[in-house]
């Protein structure tokens, strides 16, 4: 729920698109218009005098935008910072932001769970670290974890559309960008800086901490550190761990089995169907750190930082499903020391160590035509170890760079943009009995422009994007090369009451991968047998959006409808076949028609003083077939979010039914899942007066316990939702 209304819609997408230094990241709208955004009350005061937000008299956020006023043509955007970040943390990016409208989660494990935009996912959702992006294999399986954690973001913005146009064609159907402290954005106040946070909860038996320290050197350099570290144990959850329909068919097989004789697998079949309570092999452990240097003379600035981000957690075993070998596991889960659970079989567990660079630059250019030059670098080293019991099944090797400039332009009268290039490299490697993937090499260089134009009361938005695209497998002998052209236009008008409305279409295609070209073989995380194709074309999509944002009466509403037709869109497709005793899926393509819907409204209720009672509304609904009637796999059903905020003094609270709708409108060979709902309060308590620093969050999830499947997951027929979870955190900044 708003308290401090949020304003240019461009500030937070842009900024970091374009490594610019400013105050505190928030998402922000132009001044004439205001989005809901769900904020605790109390945030009109300042959380510490670092990391502050820019308020003016009416308590409305405002960051000054690169290039444009207004981002139009991503009507669909969010963030999520402050109270509300604290309220939905979690280790994985993708459960942090399944609240929010359009956004829905993987939701694989508890260890791995990657953003899903309107339904989209995989290669089409580009997640970034301050506009560069991860640098891992999170996109091309859903069993690989983000290599971010999210204990340390300041913010996570949300592009839900064709954010193509900004970050590159894997982010064809959005974008979510986390913003940390890795490379200090201003200089502190004070002599010594910290942020710090602690969480525990009962449903995993979560402990976890982050601590993170700015320090002044004269008055030009800061140095920067943080670490984090987060344990859970295996998942509590409601009920019964299998699907009904999947443990009916678990139950027939053992019938079937004790017919022929074979009592042991008989017994093991009914004793997997009345798994309940805990969802085994699902523990984590998660520690990264980060250093970093910047250096700020005036406008211009220079940082950079090194961390690593490291992590070890475990994959549900699909049931019924047999690894190649049945060997008891000699040492606990990760090949590192117990978290206390005993392994009976073979468990899949992933370990996973990211080392990475970064380099952020400003440099101010005067009144020229141009006004400054923002340079974004980051590079990765990355390894991923899937481990069977004890023994080492594959290994995933990628070493890769981003790096992006973009020369900002200075206003002229009614007409203001920027102009930027952009590369990526990244070398693939995966080595094992099970590297269903061969070595591959993908290169990309971009160019793009984003444009404004004001002409009254109306404003138009340009942006254009081309990028040439290498993929090659060495050991196959094949090499692809695409080149892709995405644009987009974009018309607004704003009512003198501040009502923004407007239409944007636009045009993205997108690069297959190299996953999605040269798979070939038994991937043991994902139990599926998976196959490329070599000869996939580039995908297309043709779309509009209608938007409307800003206040009807009290009210402030955000809504936005899309369409969007894609010729040879890429999807993977469970094909019924078996190979090795796995479910063969295969990549491939076919015309789409997507349909959506996605909202918020906020609703002051009570304003009385120190006492304030508002409602907050979300919704979203997509429908996305295939030209022939069938319905895409794992897309999202109808979901609803109603809640109620008040805030009195020191204390904020928030009571709010998400509700989930089931989805019949399923692919071939995939099942439906039923509806669910979920209760959830908290209570906010700022002990010091005048002094937002200290937030102390308790919190109730999933109250009356009910069993949740999101329908976007591969496992969602045998991981489900946690189940009723008691948590207590506390955040700091002095």
């Amino acid at each position: 729920m708003p308290r401090n209304k949020v304003r240019n819609l461009l500030g937070v997408s842009l900024v970091p698109l374009v490594g610019l230094c400013f105050a505190h990241p928030a998402l922000a709208q132009d001044q004439s218009q205001a989005e809901p955004e769900s904020k605790a009350v109390s945030d009109e005061r300042l959380d510490d005098d670092y990391h502050d937000r820019r308020v003016n008299a009416a308590g409305e956020i405002i960051v000054r935008a690169v290039g444009l006023t207004q981002l139009d043509v991503l009507a669909g955007t969010s963030v999520v910072e402050g109270l509300e970040l604290q309220r939905n943390q979690d280790g994985q990016i993708g459960e942090v932001l399944a609240k929010l409208p359009g956004v829905s989660a993987t939701s694989f494990s508890p260890g791995a769970s990657r953003p899903v935009l309107r339904g989209f996912s995989g290669e089409r959702v580009k997640v970034l670290v301050d506009g560069i992006g991860a640098i891992d294999v999170s996109n091309t399986s859903a069993d690989h974890a983000v290599s971010i954690n999210p204990l340390t973001a300041e913010s996570i913005e949300v592009l839900r559309g064709p954010a193509v146009m900004l970050y590159g064609s894997q982010a064809i159907g959005g974008a979510v960008n986390i913003i940390d402290r890795r490379i200090p954005r201003r200089v502190p106040q004070e002599p010594v800086h910290v942020d710090a946070s602690i969480a525990a909860n009962s449903a995993a038996n979560l402990y976890e901490g982050g601590l993170s320290v700015d320090v002044p050197i004269g008055k030009n350099f800061v140095i920067h550190a943080n670490g984090a570290y987060r344990q859970t144990g295996d998942l509590t959850v409601p009920g019964f761990v299998i699907a009904p329909g999947l443990r009916a068919e678990l139950l027939e097989d053992a019938a079937a089995e004790q017919l022929e004789g074979e009592f042991e697998e008989a017994d093991e079949l009914r004793e997997t169907a009345a798994q309940r309570g805990t969802l085994r092999n699902s523990a984590t452990e998660t520690w990264s750190a980060d250093v970093g240097l910047a250096f700020f003379k005036g406008e211009s600035s220079l940082g950079f930082s090194v961390g690593v981000y490291d992590t070890s957690y475990g994959i549900p075993t699909s049931p019924g499903a047999g690894h190649h070998g049945e060997e008891e596991a000699d040492a606990p889960a990760f090949g590192a020391p117990e978290f206390g659970a005993e392994e009976e079989n073979e468990n899949v567990t992933i370990g996973l160590r990211q080392v990475r660079a970064d380099l952020r630059g400003d440099l101010d250019l005067g009144d020229g035509f141009f006004n400054a030059l923002h340079t974004r670098v980051g590079f990765s080293d990355y390894t991923h170890t899937e481990f069977e019991g004890a023994e080492v099944g594959t290994v995933f090797d990628v070493s890769g760079l981003e790096a992006r400039a973009v020369i900002e332009q200075n206003r002229k009268g009614t007409w203001n943009g920027s102009i930027g290039t952009q590369y990526y490299f990244r070398d693939f490697r995966a080595e094992g009995a099970e590297a269903y993937v061969p070595p591959n090499r993908t290169d990309q260089f971009a160019i793009f422009t984003l444009q404004e134009v004001e002409t009254g009361p109306v404003q138009l938005e340009m942006a254009a994007r081309y990028e040439a695209t290498k993929v090659g497998a060495q050991d196959l002998g094949v090499e692809r090369d695409f080149g892709t052209v995405s644009g987009a236009l974009s018309i607004a008008h704003e009512t003198q009451d501040g009502l923004r409305f407007g239409v944007t279409g636009s045009r993205a295609e997108r690069a297959p991968s190299a996953e999605e070209l040269f798979s070939n073989g038994p991937h043991i995380a994902t139990q599926a047998f998976e196959v490329g194709d070599p000869f996939l074309s580039t995908e297309t999509a043709w779309g509009v959006e209608a938007f409307v944002r800003g206040r009807v009466g009290l009210a402030s509403v955000n809504v936005a409808v899309f369409q969007s037709w894609f010729s040879d869109y890429i999807f993977l497709s469970e094909t019924g076949r078996e190979e090795d005793d796995l479910p063969v899926f295969e990549y491939l393509q076919g015309d789409v028609d997507y349909f959506g819907v996605e909202g918020e409204i906020s609703l002051p209720l009570i304003e009385n003083g120190p006492v304030r009672l508002t409602a907050d509304l979300r919704g979203d609904y997509i429908n996305a077939k295939l030209s022939n009637g069938n319905a895409l796999p794992r897309i999202p059903p109808l979901s609803l979010l109603g809640a109620l905020e008040a805030a009195t003094g020191d204390f904020d609270s928030r009571v709010e039914v998400q509700w989930f709708d089931s989805q019949k409108s399923v692919a071939p060979f995939e099942t439906q899942t039923d509806g669910f709902t979920f209760v959830n309060a908290s209570i906010a308590w700022r002990p010091l007066r005048d002094n937002g620093t200290v937030a102390i969050v308790l919190q109730a999830d999933n109250i009356l316990n009910a069993t949740g499947r999101r329908h976007a997951s591969f496992t969602k027929d045998f991981v489900p939702l946690s189940g009723r979870n008691f948590k207590v955190s506390v955040r700091t900044s002095f």
